[in-house]
């Protein structure tokens, strides 16, 4: 055969429904390969441990029924530890080993950050990365998609509308001293701006620490009643639990990140009344909703463990991107999964969730919250969505 008809064939070839998939990696006949990278062994392994779980049960059951237009997901797994430079490294394994097609429900601020260059080097998508920086879609890439209403919105809105129900009269934080600390602080700030209140006093921690008592007694000294939380897990319960121990009793908020069921767990009654930004509701097994009851019972026959905010934030990014496999069509590239997604209103599920919608120029879902308080050790949604 000659050049010039290798050539012509080669691409009547790629127009062909059955090899269309040769022009993404990630995608073969019968397989959609992702990535996700979690924290397996860091300070946040309780999410990334929930998170991994909650995947791996909505991709066996899309399996189980034959896949997403004949193709099976084959989801691997990668350990940051929390790291970005681990991060990094586990996505070049991802992207240029494992040749995924997306990398799905990466958590982190820092590490999706420091892998993005790796990712769109290769036309890799990052698709619902689980944390609720602004970076996740701004800039405006075509290659990022987000679904958590951002830490900055949450506390934007929710710090001054507890500030005043509470007739709080003077306002501090203690924040992460990184970009998911910052934006926490940020949103607060502005929100709490807007209302006229300026923040009496701010003190950060290095991530991984663990003695609070120092910035514990600056807000106290401060004379602080409500104190805003840029804390994860273990700065949450430090930090409520110095205060408790030394008499300093504000009114605390977090963000999503502190909303997890693992605060009451490790922390016990003294973290009663703390009150958090979320977007879904924690799936506890008694729940009087008989669908999440029903979904919970499910996980917890599946993997022997009580399912979180985390399992159904795993569960819904994996939901979410099999809604857009399967509206792309057979001929999944790339290319058809950015134009099934742009058009794509993903409708609010069991869990409580806001409706999703999608566009060209729109890229984070929604930027609604709801707010909790822990009441006897148990998340109780204390609000409508605010926006």
């Amino acid at each position: 055969m000659k050049l010039h008809s290798i050539a012509k064939f080669a691409a009547a070839a790629l127009l062909l429904p059955g090899l269309a998939w040769a022009q993404s990696q990630g995608i073969s006949k019968d397989q959609i390969t992702l990535g996700s990278i979690q924290d397996l062994s860091g300070p946040l392994a309780g999410f990334g441990k929930q998170l991994r779980m909650g995947m791996q049960l909505r991709v066996d059951e899309i399996n189980e029924q034959g896949g997403v237009n004949g193709r099976k997901i084959n989801l691997k797994f990668e350990d940051s530890g929390y790291d970005p430079k681990r991060a990094v490294l586990a996505a070049q394994k991802l992207v240029n080993q494992d040749k995924i097609f997306a990398m799905v429900g990466h958590i982190g601020t820092a590490q999706n950050v420091a892998t993005f260059p790796v990712l769109f080097d290769k036309n890799v998508i990052s698709f619902f990365p689980v944390t609720a920086a602004r970076e996740m879609y701004e800039p405006h890439h075509r290659l990022k998609y987000s679904f958590a209403a951002t830490y900055y919105d949450q506390l934007r809105l929710g710090a001054p509308k507890l500030y005043k129900e509470k007739g709080a009269k003077k306002a501090c934080a203690i924040y992460q001293d990184d970009e998911f600390g910052l934006e926490v602080l940020r949103g607060a700030e502005a929100g709490l701006k807007a209302a006229g209140i300026e923040m009496a006093e701010k003190t950060s921690f290095k991530r991984g620490a663990t003695d609070f008592s120092s910035q514990v007694a600056r807000m106290k000294s401060a004379g602080c009643d409500f104190v805003v939380l840029g804390t994860i897990i273990r700065e949450t319960i430090g930090t409520i639990g110095e205060s408790r121990k030394t008499g300093f009793a504000p009114t605390f908020v977090g963000s999503s990140a502190a909303y997890t069921d693992l605060i009451h767990k490790l922390g016990g009654k003294p973290m009663d009344g703390l009150y958090a930004m979320m977007t879904v509701q924690n799936p506890y097994l008694d729940e009087a909703s008989q669908p999440i009851r029903f979904w919970a019972n499910k996980y917890k026959t599946k993997f022997n463990d009580d399912p979180t905010v985390f399992s159904v934030y795993g569960y819904g990014v994996i939901d979410a991107f099999i809604r857009a496999a399967q509206k792309a069509g057979p001929n999944l590239t790339t290319d058809s999964f950015i134009k099934s997604m742009d058009s794509m209103t993903i409708p609010s599920d069991i869990f409580g969730s806001a409706e999703m919608t999608f566009s060209p120029t729109k890229r984070l879902g929604n930027d609604s919250s709801r707010m909790s308080q822990l009441q006897d050790g148990k998340w109780k949604v204390v609000s409508e969505y605010l926006k």
